[in-house]
């Protein structure tokens, strides 16, 4: 697929991006062939291939699910200025 000028001005002027006229030619032509590439990869026959997450096989390693902060709500609480049974008390913002 090969992109115009006006192709290249329209895409700018819909992502709201200010580009100079002297490099419209080339974004024209780079835009052009990504898509060419896009193209050729959509041409491949991918049937029965697996997708993958990653592209190396591997598993991701985690980290041990453990509770590291103290709980802390009677002390940030204390600076509220409206609590009731534990929560925070706000005025009403919707009638």
């Amino acid at each position: 697929m090969s992109l115009e000028r006006s192709d290249v001005e329209k895409i700018a002027h819909l992502a709201r991006l200010a580009i100079d006229e002297d490099k419209v030619e080339s974004y024209a032509a780079d835009l052009s062939k990504i898509l060419g590439l896009v193209e050729q990869m959509d041409a491949i026959d991918t049937e029965g291939v697996v997708p993958m997450a990653h592209p190396l096989h591997m598993s991701q390693r985690l980290r041990a699910d453990e509770v590291t902060e103290t709980d802390q709500r009677e002390k940030y609480q204390r600076n509220a200025p409206q609590v009731e049974s534990g929560l925070y008390l706000v005025p009403k913002v919707i009638e």
